[in-house]
């Protein structure tokens, strides 16, 4: 079950993603979890420091999932067999890589909150990263390995922001729809074989 703490931060993403920003308040995640407000004094420093704490959580969370699935597949794994192993991990279930709900409840928090746009942007950054290292021995350049993870990286946004959100089956048959589109093997960096 966890520490209190990490039952306050638990449940504290559950409910940004089913109320937003607006219904992370400390009295109300208190009544959901039958803890007093002095158990989050204890673990919190006000109500700061707990938008803080649960920030890093969503962030970590949010990186920590896609880096392991990649190590998951394996080192000697191409990018096929990664690709087609993060489409299959897109579940209608709240530990799978698509959680369209908290993506856009903190993507709209973002919009008027700068600290939250700045793990937002964060979070982007090492997502893409993550999904270029993927690319980078397939496709000549590293702008071209950029390219490349900004194509499922976006459509991945682009499904949950859209209203409602594309269902976590229909966003992997687009997935699979794309597959066809990795290339097989890694470039050769010396195509005149020197």
């Amino acid at each position: 079950m966890g520490t209190a703490r990490d039952r306050w931060l638990d449940e504290g993403i559950r409910v940004l993603a089913q109320e937003g920003a607006a219904g992370v308040r400390i009295d109300r995640i208190a009544a959901r979890l039958g803890l007093s407000k002095g158990s989050f004094h204890h673990h919190f420093d006000g109500a700061d420091g707990y938008k803080r704490d649960l920030l890093a959580r969503f962030e970590r969370l949010s990186i920590d999932q896609l880096d392991r699935a990649i190590v998951e597949a394996g080192p000697t794994s191409d990018a096929r067999s990664i690709l087609s192993r993060l489409t299959a991990l897109i579940e209608p279930r709240e530990a799978g890589l698509y959680r369209p709900e908290l993506d856009v409840a903190v993507r709209a928090w973002s919009a008027s909150d700068p600290e939250v746009r700045a793990a937002q942007a964060r979070i982007d950054e090492a997502r893409l990263a993550a999904l270029q290292r993927v690319w980078r021995p397939y496709v000549t350049t590293d702008a071209e390995a950029r390219t490349a993870a900004l194509l499922p990286y976006l459509l991945a946004v682009g499904a949950s922001v859209v209203s409602p959100p594309v269902a976590a089956d229909e966003l992997r048959g687009l997935f699979e729809t794309l597959l066809p589109l990795v290339p097989e093997g890694p470039v050769d960096p010396d195509p005149a074989g020197r």
